[in-house]
């Protein structure tokens, strides 16, 4: 179970640093748009969003089964509630991918202030589930 356990975790943490840094692209994007960099803005957006993908499913597979293994069906309410803001970090990386398409259209319309503060999200979810795992708060 252990082996299981570092891999989660390099996944987990190989994840969350795309997901801290593609956001930091676009408040690059949204503030030069027509630049010869948005090309390679745009290349580098692409990349990350599709290495975090692969990355993610690992992390998530590994979580549920080291959640089996060492719950199985009686998972403590902590858990559920960390398996909740998982799904909200999932439901964050689908939204860098809309966002990323609309970009990749010419159709944003947000400026560089709000991806700054999108840019937040993903350390708040990753300081709850944190709390949630080492806390164990209820």
């Amino acid at each position: 179970m252990l082996w299981i356990k570092a891999l989660h975790i390099v996944f987990i943490v190989s994840w969350m640093s795309g997901l801290f840094y593609l956001p930091r692209i676009f408040v690059n994007l949204a503030m030069d748009t027509s630049g010869p960099s948005t090309e390679r803005l745009l290349l580098m957006a692409r990349k990350l969003y599709r290495f975090t993908t692969f990355l993610a499913l690992p992390a998530v597979l590994l979580g549920i089964w080291l959640a089996v293994l060492q719950y199985g069906a009686k998972m403590p309410l902590w858990l559920h509630a960390k398996l909740f803001v998982v799904l909200l970090v999932i439901g964050y990386h689908h939204a860098c991918g809309s966002l990323l398409k609309k970009f990749e259209r010419g159709a944003n319309r947000r400026g560089h202030v709000f991806y700054r503060w999108f840019n937040e999200v993903p350390v708040l979810l990753l300081l709850a589930i944190v709390i949630l795992v080492v806390v164990k708060p209820f």
